[in-house]
């Protein structure tokens, strides 16, 4: 029922000061915006939020400066629901002043990441800003109180996510860092340091995308995610909340048969490890992160039987599977994030081991592929490992051998097990004895018969003999033996009490 009577004054200035928030009474910034090729706040609110769920906080802010204008002061933010789960939004306006942080949305901020800590509830930020607003640096006046402290301690607690539609410099670039997923859209650019603070250091004129282009975030691990567009970005935001509550859509299983054919008979052919994950995952459920960084590894999300995880997996088309830096970085912080929100951790092994050599020794190697191994060790949630061809040396014992106490350490027949490479194996075993054989052809056979006797040792058959895994599996039965052992899983809201670690790097 519409009650058309004149409202009091007072109602009336509160019901016009919230009317002038929407874009239908901006039509020259939402004009300037669609001419950027780039989506208002207000637009990707209502696609990310469900119907009718957002509730605003701070909405009639206005900014400090006198004689400054601003809707919301360039910060919506608020409750809402995201496929029926409780979130809090923080989201810029580039149309307000460039989006830039201003005294009082930093206290907004602070307002919300408050109320997220308190409430559990996951923060979703759509980061599209140049950083603080000179304009309200006055003195005794602190632009950032604080925001970004009560940013990372979120870290852990709820998840976060990052979504950057543009241009995100300096404090927008600072909280997109502390994200645990970071959504970027083509064409967006992001850096500590924008055009202006890049000119007075250095001496140069760059534009924002010069300085710090998507894609080369993508490759250096700064982004999650990349999408073509907000829609896309919108999506992904959805669909990485999903893994971190009951699944309700439909469960299609793939055929499993069709793991049979996935890894070659040749040892030395590579294959693609994400046709495996596809294989024994629900259909289409597999979200990537960090595709384009680190590729000797794979990690993502998905679900089995409706059950959602997370899976680290060597990818052999690269570097045949070896665990560089990056590599053990990537999977190490991914491991954490399955660990702090109670998802159990799928490894899928096939590797030579770390990488050696002395540019890997230049990188850190030492330390940084600590840092998987104490994640993993240290971790509370459920590990799975399937063995789906090598397992040798450290790069085995770090992807879950008997060591790790897995759930289930299952291996498929062509599994090879060595506490190194078996070529080079044989190399340190018999390096003298062969060379002391002069006929080169004789020499050359005796390897062969050295390599072969120590394939047999660590095939899987034998290694299995040997107690080194639970079971040697048809490949096609993997996804089943997976979701049974995950039917014996505790509830992971009734997770011990986390412990800390200190990062080895």
């Amino acid at each position: 029922m519409t009650d058309e009577r004149q409202p009091r004054a007072d109602l009336d200035a509160v019901l016009k000061a919230r009317a002038a928030l929407h874009d239908q009474a901006r039509p020259e910034a939402v004009a300037r915006q669609h001419a950027r090729g780039r989506w208002t706040v207000r637009q990707a609110l209502s696609a990310l939020a469900d119907p009718d769920s957002f509730v605003e906080y701070g909405g009639l802010t206005r900014p400090v400066i006198d004689g400054m204008q601003g809707a919301a002061d360039g910060l919506v933010m608020g409750t809402a629901r995201i496929d029926g789960r409780p979130v809090d939004l923080v989201m810029y306006d580039y149309t307000v002043h460039g989006g830039s942080q201003s005294y009082l949305n930093h206290h907004k901020l602070c307002r919300m990441f408050a109320h997220a800590a308190k409430l559990k509830l996951p923060v979703v930020s759509w980061l599209d800003g140049g950083g603080a607003r000179p304009q309200d640096g006055a003195p005794g006046r602190r632009l950032a109180p604080e925001t970004f402290v009560l940013f990372a301690q979120l870290s852990g607690v709820v998840p976060t996510v990052g979504i950057v539609p543009s241009r995100a410099f300096a404090g927008h670039a600072n909280l997109a860092g502390m994200c645990d997923c970071l959504i970027g859209i083509e064409g967006s650019a992001l850096g500590l340091g924008g055009p202006p603070l890049v000119a007075a250091a250095m001496g140069v004129t760059m534009t924002p995308e010069e300085i710090g282009p998507l894609q080369a975030h993508a490759k250096a691990g700064v982004i999650d995610v990349v999408a073509r567009d907000e829609a896309e970005a919108i999506q992904a935001a959805r669909r990485y909340l999903s893994y971190f509550q009951p699944w309700q859509g439909p469960v299609e299983a793939p055929d499993p048969l069709a793991l049979r054919d996935v890894v070659p008979e040749n040892r030395r052919r590579a294959y693609e490890v994400r046709r495996v994950i596809e294989g024994l995952c629900d259909v289409e459920s597999f979200m990537e992160m960090r595709r384009d960084f680190a590729r000797s590894i794979v990690t993502g999300f998905a679900r089995i039987d409706g059950r959602p995880l997370g899976i680290v997996a060597n990818q052999p088309r690269h570097m045949a599977g070896a665990i560089d830096s990056q590599a053990a970085e990537k999977a190490a912080r991914f491991a954490q994030i399955c660990d702090a929100f109670g998802l159990p951790v799928l490894l899928l092994c096939d590797t030579p081991g770390l990488m050696v050599g002395p540019e890997s020794e230049r990188s850190g190697i030492v330390r940084r592929s600590a840092r998987l191994l104490t994640a993993l060790a240290n971790a509370r949630v459920p590990l799975m490992t399937v063995v789906l061809r090598k397992a040798y040396g450290l790069g085995f014992y770090i992807m879950g051998s008997q060591a790790l106490r897995p759930a289930v350490l299952l291996a498929w027949p062509g599994a090879e097990y060595g506490g190194m490479g078996l070529e080079g194996a044989v190399e340190i075993a018999h390096g003298r004895a062969l060379a002391a054989i002069d006929d080169e052809a004789v020499r050359e056979a005796r390897r062969a018969e050295l390599l072969a006797e120590m394939q047999h040792a660590g095939s899987a058959l034998e290694t299995a003999a040997r107690f080194l895994y639970d079971d040697v599996i048809d490949p096609a039965e993997t996804r089943a033996r997976l979701s049974l052992t995950m039917d014996t899983f505790p509830d992971t809201r009734d997770l011990p009490p986390r412990r800390g670690w200190i990062e080895p790097y």
